[in-house]
């Protein structure tokens, strides 16, 4: 964000930070960065918990419309990754009643023989040549070259879950049973409830 600021010359911005109940929680004005960071900073103080580290993680985008499709979920999976073991599943939970959410988004990942072979591709893209889209597909491919992501909806078309080398499941007591399949019944489960809402550490 920073980068693309600086690239815009962007000379003030007014961002705000929410509460748990999207209410204002605090504005932050003036220096695009210096206030960024200030913004960031308070954020992480008012509203970061300890990560609970689990074999299975389960997570949602807190509802529509934030889960309305893959792209947006992604964002949820981020929380979930900073909780879930090495080898480990993120179950994530949302609509995607909209698909997939961007055909840039889609092809490049459910095109790439694994989401390895296209992180080690997209690490090579030097910043100022950044494609549209690759910062989402780049953290999904993140996401997946370390855990197993199970999507749970009944809204999207599990072709298309996994075609992009994920999971699909139709309800949430489908996804649990396949992730304890294979962690094993005595396995560690972490509930992160509304995961684009909350700051792990």
């Amino acid at each position: 964000m920073i980068f693309a600021s600086k690239q815009a010359r962007l000379a003030f911005i007014l961002n705000v930070t929410l509460n748990p109940d999207k209410t204002i929680s605090a504005a932050y004005a003036g220096h695009p960065e210096q206030a960024h960071m200030e913004g960031c900073a308070q954020m992480k103080k008012n509203f970061s918990v300890p990560a609970v580290p689990a074999e299975i993680v389960i997570t949602s985008n807190g509802g529509y419309p934030l889960d309305q499709n893959i792209y947006q979920a992604v964002k949820g999976m981020t929380s979930a990754e900073t909780c879930c073991k090495p080898g480990g599943t993120i179950i994530m939970v949302a609509g995607c009643s909209d698909g997939h959410g961007g055909e840039r988004f889609y092809r490049d990942l459910s095109g790439a023989k694994s989401p390895q072979a296209l992180l080690k591709q997209v690490l090579q893209v030097p910043q100022e040549n950044t494609p549209p889209d690759q910062w989402e597909y780049q953290i999904l491919a993140r996401i997946l070259s370390k855990h197993r992501v199970i999507l749970v909806s009944d809204l999207c078309d599990g072709q298309i879950i996994r075609e992009m080398h994920m999971e699909h499941a139709a309800n949430l007591q489908e996804a649990i049973g396949m992730a304890l399949e294979k962690a094993g019944s005595d396995a560690g489960i972490t509930v992160i409830p509304d995961g684009v809402g909350v700051i792990l550490e």
